[in-house]
This record gives C-alpha cells, sequence and structure tokens, in this order.
C-alpha cells in the first residue's frame, strides 16, 4: 500500500471513526509524506473515497508530473474549494493536525469551513504519526544513502582538523563536504565544538580554535530526497589525557549495550534504561543529561523516542539514534551516536564510521 492508503486504513479502521469525517493536512511534512511531492505551500484533504492535492501555480506543473496517488489541483478561492469538496462529499467533521497547527490559524479554518465542524480531535495526527514511525524499504534506503553522505564528510574532516582551525571552520567544512557530495541539505546546524565547549551538549561552533589535548565533537547528518540522517563524534587531537580515555570508554560501552538490546517488542524506555544504566554504574549518572535517542526521518527529530519516558514500542521498520553522552561542566563532553533500524531479532547499525576514539 501506498502511503495514502495505509492512512486511510489506519484512520477509517478506527473504532467508532465515522464516515463523515474527513482530514485536512495543511504542514509541509504531512503533504510529503502523504504525496512525495516537496512544497511550500499546499492542502491535502482526505475523505474515506477521495482525495486531494491542492497546491498554488509555482509547484501546479510539477506536483501533476509528481504525483500519481490523488489528483493535483490548483489552489485559487481555496476555502470555496474545500467547502465544496467535504459538503459534496457528505462530510460534517473535519479533523485536522492539531499538533502544527498555530492557534490563529485553526480558527481561521473553523471559520472559514463553517457550518461544517473543525475538530480539534488528535486521532489524525495520531495515525500519521504511527505510519511514519515505521520506514518503508524505499524510506530506509533514503536514510541509508543520507548517512553514507554524512559518513563521507565525517572522513573528510579527519583530514581538516588540527590545532588552530576553528569550530566555525570545522562546522563549514563538514556542511560543504556533506553538500559536494550529494546532500540535498544539511539536517540541522552543525555542531562542530572543542575543549571545554564540548561540555554543551548542543554547544554553537565559535571562533575558538582547536589546541592539543582537546576533545572535538560533531554532530551533523545529511538530507537525501527529504530524508534525513544524524550522527556524532567525538575526536581528540595531540595528546589524550586517562580521564578523558576513561569517560569516552563509558559513552561507547554505554551506545553498544543500548544497541545490542534494541528489537522490536521492546519498550523503547528500555532502550535509554540499557545505556543509562551503563552511565549511572559508573558514577556519571548526573552528567548525561537528555535521552537517549529518537527517531529520524523526514524531520531530524520524529518518533519513537528512547526516553525515560516514552510509552512506545519499537517495531520492525522504526529508525532510531543511540547517542548516549557524559558532560563535565567546564572541562569537557563525549557524545557517540549511530543510528539503528529496528529489526524482528535485533537492529541494524546503520552507522559504519570509526567507534574507538580517534587520536589526531
Amino acid at each position: 500500500m501506498n502511503a495514502l492508503q495505509s492512512f486511510r486504513a489506519l484512520f477509517y479502521g478506527a473504532e467508532g471513526k465515522s464516515l463523515d469525517t474527513a482530514v485536512l493536512f495543511t504542514s509541509e511534512v504531512s503533504r510529503r509524506f502523504l504525496t512525495g511531492f516537496p512544497s511550500s505551500d499546499g492542502f491535502v484533504a482526505i475523505t474515506k473515497d477521495k482525495a486531494v492535492f491542492w497546491t498554488d501555480s509555482r509547484y501546479i506543473e510539477a506536483a501533476k508530473q509528481c504525483v500519481s496517488t490523488m489528483p493535483v489541483e490548483e489552489q485559487q478561492d481555496i476555502n470555496n474549494q474545500l467547502r465544496s469538496l467535504f459538503t459534496d462529499n457528505g462530510i460534517r467533521k473535519i479533523e485536522v493536525e492539531v499538533s502544527r497547527l498555530s492557534v490563529r490559524r485553526y480558527r481561521l479554518l473553523q471559520q472559514a469551513l463553517s457550518p461544517l465542524e473543525v475538530s480539534d480531535e488528535s486521532s489524525a495526527d495520531d495515525s500519521l504519526a504511527a505510519l511514519r514511525c515505521v520506514k518503508t524499504a524505499e524510506e530506509v534506503a533514503r536514510i541509508e544513502k543520507a548517512q553514507s553522505i554524512a559518513q563521507a564528510a565525517f572522513d573528510d574532516i579527519l583530514t581538516f582538523i588540527r590545532p588552530g582551525v576553528s569550530e566555525k571552520e570545522i562546522a563549514l567544512h563538514l556542511d560543504y563536504a556533506m553538500l559536494s557530495r550529494g546532500a540535498q541539505a544539511v539536517s540541522f546546524e552543525t555542531i562542530a565544538i572543542a575543549g571545554e565547549n564540548t561540555s554543551k551538549p548542543h554547544g554553537v561552533p565559535s571562533d575558538r580554535k582547536v589546541q592539543n589535548g582537546d576533545f572535538v565533537t560533531m554532530d551533523f547528518g545529511a538530507v537525501y530526497d527529504g530524508y534525513h540522517s544524524d550522527m556524532t563524534r567525538t575526536v581528540a587531537v595531540g595528546s589524550v589525557s586517562e580521564e578523558q580515555k576513561k569517560i569516552y570508554a563509558i559513552v561507547l560501552q554505554a551506545k553498544q549495550e543500548a544497541l545490542s538490546v534494541l528489537r522490536a517488542g521492546l519498550p523503547a524506555s528500555q532502550g535509554d534504561k540499557a545505556a543509562r544504566d551503563v552511565i549511572e554504574k559508573a558514577g556519571f549518572g548526573a552528567y548525561f543529561r537528555h535521552s537517549t535517542g529518537h527517531g529520524v526521518g523526514l524531520e531530524i527529530h520524529e518518533l519513537p523516542n528512547l526516553s525515560p519516558r516514552s510509552e512506545y514500542v519499537l517495531q520492525k521498520g522504526n529508525i532510531v539514534t543511540v547517542e548516549p553522552g557524559i558532560y563535565l561542566p567546564g572541562a569537557f563532553g563525549v557524545r557517540i551516536e549511530d543510528m539503528a533500524l529496528i529489526e524482528e531479532t535485533g537492529c541494524k547499525n546503520l552507522t559504519s564510521a570509526e567507534q574507538k576514539l580517534i587520536v589526531l
């Protein structure tokens, strides 16, 4: 089944779901998932038997060439177009993706589509999120390609890092290395931090220059055909202290322990616990200040989360990051991050970059 068929089956298959209910998606990421077409504007309306993708004149020709799962129509008077579709198909209630709508836009839709009911129920959101959690073979292939681009950039940056180069220069070099190798974009603002700045999990690259004895942490990813990758590596420059070696070894063990337990049927919270237990037993639990991982796909952060509070049970086809860290304020920090594809009896590590401490 394609994404539209899968959504219909899940949404309308829910107990008590009325066939006089329609769904309206307005966010860029939801439109892309359902149509396969990237656009900065548009609407996807879905009923039990009909679906339409409206977009504006900038995209209409390309959309008609790309989208095969539903009719593509040009936006003109979109409020009347939506109202006509819904009333002509006996729709009384429209569910919208409330998690992605501002209060203002939600109220405008209520006014525009009156007297039809615009509902703030979350079942449309929940159904689409559940589908996006489980990647198809085609989605996995795109993420693997994005990751291969990021890994090639990592190999490149190892020849660039040396005393005297700045954090900003490392970040820019990584970005160029990914874009020049076929990345559509970078997954997020690249993190490249050195020395004492590595104690900040999401530090911002500065003019600070790399010195002998520094750890350098790089968190980065590439986008390929809309899909993201995400990886982090911490490397050392010149000499490395026994304390640095110790912390790195603990974080690496935590990551490997989490990877060893991940499988379909495992509560996501247990994936977090596997990594967290290693760090806590080593006496550094207070210095691991974020969850162990998150889903990756059309967005860099999506469900499921490997966190202590997650109630999700992992499924075959989930792709999650595994990224434990220890951050010692004012001294240094270490984070090591891989991406894992959840399988029936384990997981496939999509990150093949070196695991052991690299000293440049």
